[in-house]
């Protein structure tokens, strides 16, 4: 990447909450400036952070376009936050991590500014990640219609779930349950990894669905082809039930209703920073970080 620096817009974003986030994103900022390239903050926002030098625009997908990168400063919440805007101008997100695991991101606080230099100098790669498209009916009415990177959650609200689970048009198996996850290989770190599902690694294209903890003889994880449909129905007569996409956006299922999970039309793409110690790492090696997994003893592959 060759970019002249006064043709360049970087977009900020932050957990406002958090003190430490501000002050990162004021540091950020600062850098960025000083190299000549154009800052952009969410209007949300523009007050806890305080930066006369930045430009302030509408917290709308709009805010992201033209941006080369968007930077975001606190967990994997405030990540899939700034999907929803980075999303659908195509912009790459960077993640500098605050928050407790944080997966998606791409830096740790400690490597801020090493972070913010390697954006400067555009010393980074763009990566693709899998999203998925969620439509959630009842008798032909449209209840849902919205997207995920993570996953999309069928959930129970009081009593168990009555459901039958479908894959591409074909009936598999009906479950008593708490609820369903239907997930991307991004979201098989999370919620999924917690119901028992399977960590697959980002560049496995492929669809998950998980069950919640199903009353049922075949209740096991499936790992299905990314051209798959995948299908949850909530038997009528019984329980209403509530969808979550990335645990943001909430819609209520009642009774009878039906959701089809297909691969997403578009992805979310993320910036992978080259020559930063802790970053753009094998996804075995953040496993490894991220989890705290015991690998002491490992003497690596025999050299001649």
């Amino acid at each position: 990447m060759n970019r002249a620096a006064n043709n360049r817009t970087v977009l900020v974003a932050v957990h406002t909450g958090r003190g430490a986030a501000v002050d990162s994103a004021r540091l950020v900022i600062d850098r960025l400036v000083k190299a000549g390239i154009t800052v952009r903050v969410l209007d949300t926002e523009a007050d806890e952070i305080g930066r006369a030098d930045a430009e302030v625009v509408p917290a709308h997908p709009d805010a992201a376009r033209d941006a080369e990168v968007m930077f975001v400063l606190g967990g994997d919440g405030s990540l899939l936050r700034a999907a929803e805007l980075a999303r659908p101008a195509g912009t790459p997100l960077l993640g500098v991590n605050l928050g407790h695991v944080g997966f998606l991101a791409e830096a740790e606080v400690a490597d801020l500014a090493s972070a913010v230099d390697s954006v400067v100098g555009c010393r980074y790669d763009v990566e693709e990640r899998m999203t998925i498209d969620v439509v959630a009916r009842q008798n032909g009415r449209v209840l849902a219609d919205t997207w995920a990177l993570n996953e999309a959650t069928i959930e129970k609200q009081g009593r168990m779930l009555e459901l039958v689970a479908e894959i591409d048009g074909r009936p598999l198996s009906r479950w008593g349950c708490d609820g369903v996850i239907c997930a991307t290989p991004t979201g098989s770190t999370a919620y999924a990894f917690s119901a028992g599902g399977p960590v697959v690694w980002p560049e496995v294209d492929a669809l998950l669905m998980v069950p919640i903890s199903a009353h049922a003889l075949f209740a096991k994880p499936l790992v299905v082809s990314p051209r798959s449909t995948l299908a949850v129905e909530i038997m009528p007569d019984t329980p209403s039930g509530t969808l979550w996409c990335d645990g943001r956006r909430r819609f209520e299922l009642p009774s009878g209703s039906r959701v089809e999970v297909r691969r997403g039309a578009a992805p979310v793409r993320l910036a992978r920073l080259h020559g930063v110690e802790s970053t753009g790492a094998p996804f075995t090696d953040r496993l490894v970080a991220k989890f705290e997994l015991p690998v002491q003893g490992w003497r690596g592959r025999a050299r001649p």
